[in-house]
Protein backbone atom coordinates (compact mmCIF):
# COMPACT_ATOMS: atom_id res chain seq x y z
CA UNK A 1 0.00 0.00 0.00
CA UNK A 2 1.35 3.43 -0.94
CA UNK A 3 0.62 6.34 1.39
CA UNK A 4 1.40 10.01 0.96
CA UNK A 5 4.18 11.77 2.90
CA UNK A 6 1.56 13.86 4.73
CA UNK A 7 -0.32 10.77 5.90
CA UNK A 8 2.94 9.07 6.87
CA UNK A 9 4.02 12.02 9.03
CA UNK A 10 0.60 12.16 10.65
CA UNK A 11 0.69 8.47 11.48
CA UNK A 12 4.26 8.80 12.77
CA UNK A 13 3.25 11.64 15.07
CA UNK A 14 0.26 9.73 16.41
CA UNK A 15 2.39 6.63 16.98
CA UNK A 16 5.02 8.62 18.85
CA UNK A 17 2.38 10.16 21.10
CA UNK A 18 0.97 6.73 21.84
CA UNK A 19 4.39 5.30 22.73
CA UNK A 20 5.75 8.13 24.83
CA UNK A 21 2.53 9.41 26.38
CA UNK A 22 3.01 11.96 29.13
CA UNK A 23 6.79 12.10 28.61
CA UNK A 24 6.21 14.45 25.69
CA UNK A 25 5.05 17.19 28.03
CA UNK A 26 8.71 17.88 28.91
CA UNK A 27 11.57 18.85 26.56
CA UNK A 28 14.14 16.28 25.57
CA UNK A 29 17.56 16.25 27.18
CA UNK A 30 19.91 18.59 25.34
CA UNK A 31 17.07 20.71 23.93
CA UNK A 32 17.27 24.47 24.02
CA UNK A 33 15.32 25.36 27.13
CA UNK A 34 15.33 27.53 30.23
CA UNK A 35 18.54 27.52 32.21
CA UNK A 36 17.37 30.00 34.85
CA UNK A 37 18.49 27.71 37.66
CA UNK A 38 22.07 27.80 36.35
CA UNK A 39 22.64 31.47 37.01
CA UNK A 40 21.52 33.75 39.83
CA UNK A 41 21.65 36.58 37.29
CA UNK A 42 18.92 35.04 35.12
CA UNK A 43 16.16 37.39 34.01
CA UNK A 44 12.75 36.01 34.93
CA UNK A 45 9.17 37.15 34.42
CA UNK A 46 5.63 35.98 34.79
CA UNK A 47 4.78 37.02 31.25
CA UNK A 48 7.47 38.27 28.88
CA UNK A 49 6.37 40.73 26.21
CA UNK A 50 7.88 43.20 23.76
CA UNK A 51 6.92 46.68 22.58
CA UNK A 52 8.26 47.96 19.25
CA UNK A 53 8.04 51.69 18.47
CA UNK A 54 7.65 51.84 14.69
CA UNK A 55 8.43 55.56 14.51
CA UNK A 56 11.74 55.11 16.32
CA UNK A 57 12.50 52.04 14.23
CA UNK A 58 12.11 54.10 11.03
CA UNK A 59 14.56 56.82 12.11
CA UNK A 60 17.56 55.02 10.65
CA UNK A 61 16.60 54.03 7.12
CA UNK A 62 17.36 50.47 6.06
CA UNK A 63 18.79 49.63 9.49
CA UNK A 64 19.15 45.89 10.08
CA UNK A 65 21.24 45.88 13.27
CA UNK A 66 18.61 44.03 15.30
CA UNK A 67 18.17 41.43 12.57
CA UNK A 68 21.90 40.94 12.17
CA UNK A 69 22.40 40.56 15.93
CA UNK A 70 19.59 38.01 16.22
CA UNK A 71 20.74 35.92 13.29
CA UNK A 72 24.37 35.98 14.40
CA UNK A 73 23.45 35.00 17.94
CA UNK A 74 21.25 32.09 16.84
CA UNK A 75 23.14 30.75 13.82
CA UNK A 76 20.39 31.66 11.39
CA UNK A 77 21.60 30.75 7.86
CA UNK A 78 21.88 33.47 5.24
CA UNK A 79 20.20 31.93 2.19
CA UNK A 80 19.56 34.20 -0.81
CA UNK A 81 16.91 31.96 -2.33
CA UNK A 82 13.58 33.27 -0.98
CA UNK A 83 12.06 29.81 -1.27
CA UNK A 84 14.58 28.52 1.29
CA UNK A 85 14.99 31.65 3.42
CA UNK A 86 15.12 31.26 7.21
CA UNK A 87 13.85 34.22 9.26
CA UNK A 88 13.71 34.76 12.99
CA UNK A 89 13.17 38.51 12.79
CA UNK A 90 12.55 40.61 9.69
CA UNK A 91 10.91 43.78 8.36
CA UNK A 92 7.70 44.07 6.38
CA UNK A 93 5.57 46.92 5.07
CA UNK A 94 2.93 48.12 7.52
CA UNK A 95 0.03 47.32 5.20
CA UNK A 96 1.15 43.70 4.92
CA UNK A 97 1.98 43.29 8.60
CA UNK A 98 -1.33 44.82 9.75
CA UNK A 99 -3.91 44.08 7.03
CA UNK A 100 -6.85 44.63 9.37
CA UNK A 101 -5.51 48.04 10.48
CA UNK A 102 -4.86 49.28 6.95
CA UNK A 103 -7.36 51.41 5.05
CA UNK A 104 -7.39 53.43 1.84
CA UNK A 105 -7.14 56.72 3.73
CA UNK A 106 -4.16 55.63 5.83
CA UNK A 107 -1.70 58.41 6.64
CA UNK A 108 1.25 58.05 4.30
CA UNK A 109 3.85 58.15 7.07
CA UNK A 110 2.18 55.17 8.75
CA UNK A 111 1.78 53.22 5.54
CA UNK A 112 5.50 53.53 4.83
CA UNK A 113 6.61 52.50 8.31
CA UNK A 114 8.73 49.32 8.28
CA UNK A 115 7.25 46.84 10.74
CA UNK A 116 9.67 44.62 12.62
CA UNK A 117 8.23 41.10 12.79
CA UNK A 118 9.08 37.98 14.78
CA UNK A 119 7.31 35.18 16.64
CA UNK A 120 4.51 36.76 18.68
CA UNK A 121 4.84 34.31 21.58
CA UNK A 122 1.07 34.28 21.75
CA UNK A 123 -0.72 33.80 25.05
CA UNK A 124 -3.04 31.45 23.13
CA UNK A 125 -0.64 29.90 20.58
CA UNK A 126 -2.32 27.80 17.85
CA UNK A 127 1.05 26.29 16.87
CA UNK A 128 1.30 24.51 20.21
CA UNK A 129 -2.11 22.88 19.85
CA UNK A 130 -1.37 21.29 16.47
CA UNK A 131 2.17 19.95 17.02
CA UNK A 132 1.87 16.13 17.19
CA UNK A 133 5.19 15.63 19.02
CA UNK A 134 5.15 18.66 21.35
CA UNK A 135 8.23 20.01 19.61
CA UNK A 136 6.79 23.44 20.31
CA UNK A 137 5.29 24.34 23.66
CA UNK A 138 4.50 27.32 25.85
CA UNK A 139 6.54 27.68 29.02
CA UNK A 140 4.30 27.93 32.05
CA UNK A 141 6.69 30.12 34.02
CA UNK A 142 6.96 33.02 31.58
CA UNK A 143 4.84 32.37 28.47
CA UNK A 144 7.69 31.95 25.97
CA UNK A 145 6.72 29.69 23.06
CA UNK A 146 9.65 27.31 22.77
CA UNK A 147 11.05 24.95 20.13
CA UNK A 148 12.73 21.56 20.54
CA UNK A 149 14.51 20.83 17.26
CA UNK A 150 15.39 17.29 18.37
CA UNK A 151 11.71 16.46 18.53
CA UNK A 152 10.52 18.22 15.35
CA UNK A 153 9.53 15.74 12.60
CA UNK A 154 9.07 18.41 9.92
CA UNK A 155 5.32 17.96 9.48
CA UNK A 156 4.92 21.79 9.33
CA UNK A 157 1.54 21.72 11.07
CA UNK A 158 2.77 24.59 13.25
CA UNK A 159 3.57 26.66 10.15
CA UNK A 160 0.08 26.09 8.82
CA UNK A 161 -1.46 27.04 12.18
CA UNK A 162 0.61 30.20 12.71
CA UNK A 163 -1.30 33.16 11.20
CA UNK A 164 1.79 35.38 11.27
CA UNK A 165 4.26 33.49 9.08
CA UNK A 166 6.71 33.48 11.98
CA UNK A 167 8.17 30.02 11.36
CA UNK A 168 10.64 28.83 8.75
CA UNK A 169 11.30 25.33 7.43
CA UNK A 170 14.78 24.07 6.57
CA UNK A 171 14.28 22.71 3.07
CA UNK A 172 18.04 22.37 2.63
CA UNK A 173 21.02 21.77 4.92
CA UNK A 174 21.37 25.16 6.71
CA UNK A 175 24.83 24.83 8.24
CA UNK A 176 26.67 25.53 5.01
CA UNK A 177 25.04 28.98 4.91
CA UNK A 178 26.30 30.12 8.32
CA UNK A 179 29.28 32.41 7.71
CA UNK A 180 30.16 33.00 11.37
CA UNK A 181 28.99 30.36 13.79
CA UNK A 182 28.12 31.04 17.43
CA UNK A 183 29.43 27.98 19.31
CA UNK A 184 27.20 28.73 22.29
CA UNK A 185 23.97 28.10 20.36
CA UNK A 186 22.96 24.91 18.53
CA UNK A 187 22.67 24.75 14.75
CA UNK A 188 19.68 23.14 13.10
CA UNK A 189 19.39 20.50 10.42
CA UNK A 190 17.49 19.99 7.20
CA UNK A 191 13.87 19.02 7.74
CA UNK A 192 13.04 20.97 10.91
CA UNK A 193 11.10 24.14 11.67
CA UNK A 194 12.62 27.04 13.58
CA UNK A 195 11.69 30.48 14.91
CA UNK A 196 12.47 33.18 17.48
CA UNK A 197 12.63 31.95 21.09
CA UNK A 198 12.72 35.39 22.77
CA UNK A 199 16.44 34.74 23.37
CA UNK A 200 15.59 32.46 26.28
CA UNK A 201 19.21 31.27 26.46
CA UNK A 202 20.37 34.88 26.88
CA UNK A 203 17.71 35.54 29.52
CA UNK A 204 19.05 32.57 31.47
CA UNK A 205 22.43 34.34 31.57
CA UNK A 206 20.99 37.67 32.66
CA UNK A 207 21.08 39.25 29.22
CA UNK A 208 18.33 40.98 27.26
CA UNK A 209 17.33 39.66 23.81
CA UNK A 210 19.95 40.34 21.14
CA UNK A 211 17.60 42.52 19.09
CA UNK A 212 16.88 44.75 22.09
CA UNK A 213 20.57 45.32 22.84
CA UNK A 214 21.47 45.94 19.21
CA UNK A 215 18.82 48.57 18.38
CA UNK A 216 20.56 51.98 18.08
CA UNK A 217 17.24 53.85 18.42
CA UNK A 218 16.02 52.03 21.55
CA UNK A 219 12.91 51.16 19.57
CA UNK A 220 12.43 47.78 21.28
CA UNK A 221 11.39 47.40 24.91
CA UNK A 222 11.28 44.01 26.61
CA UNK A 223 9.68 43.38 29.97
CA UNK A 224 7.21 41.63 32.27
CA UNK A 225 3.54 42.37 31.66
CA UNK A 226 2.58 40.78 34.96
CA UNK A 227 4.36 43.44 37.01
CA UNK A 228 2.20 46.50 37.63
CA UNK A 229 4.29 49.65 37.26
CA UNK A 230 6.97 47.94 35.17
CA UNK A 231 8.50 49.98 32.36
CA UNK A 232 6.68 48.01 29.69
CA UNK A 233 3.33 48.37 31.47
CA UNK A 234 3.85 52.11 31.88
CA UNK A 235 4.66 52.48 28.20
CA UNK A 236 1.60 50.54 27.08
CA UNK A 237 -0.62 52.52 29.45
CA UNK A 238 0.68 55.85 28.14
CA UNK A 239 0.93 55.12 24.41
CA UNK A 240 -1.50 53.70 21.86
CA UNK A 241 -0.30 50.31 20.71
CA UNK A 242 -1.68 47.67 18.35
CA UNK A 243 -1.10 43.95 17.89
CA UNK A 244 -1.10 41.86 14.74
CA UNK A 245 -4.43 40.26 13.84
CA UNK A 246 -5.97 40.60 17.33
CA UNK A 247 -9.30 39.42 15.95
CA UNK A 248 -7.94 35.86 15.79
CA UNK A 249 -7.81 35.54 19.56
CA UNK A 250 -4.19 34.37 19.72
CA UNK A 251 -3.28 37.26 22.09
CA UNK A 252 0.16 38.18 20.71
CA UNK A 253 2.76 39.37 23.23
CA UNK A 254 4.35 41.75 20.68
CA UNK A 255 2.90 45.27 20.77
CA UNK A 256 3.50 48.05 18.26
CA UNK A 257 3.42 51.79 18.89
CA UNK A 258 2.40 53.62 15.71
Amino acid sequence: MIISRKKFLKLTGISMLAVTGERLTEPLAGAVQSASSESPRALTAGRWAMVIDLKKCAREENCTKCIDACHLSHNVPDIDNKAHEIKWIWKEEFKHAFPSAHNEFQAKHIESLPALLLCNHCDNPPCVRVCPTKATWKREEDGIVMMDWHRCIGCRYCMAACPYGSRSFNWIEPRQYIAEQNPDFPTRTKGVVEKCTFCESRLAKGKLPACVEACPQNAILFGDLDVAGSEIRQLLESEYAIRRKPELGTKPEIFYIV
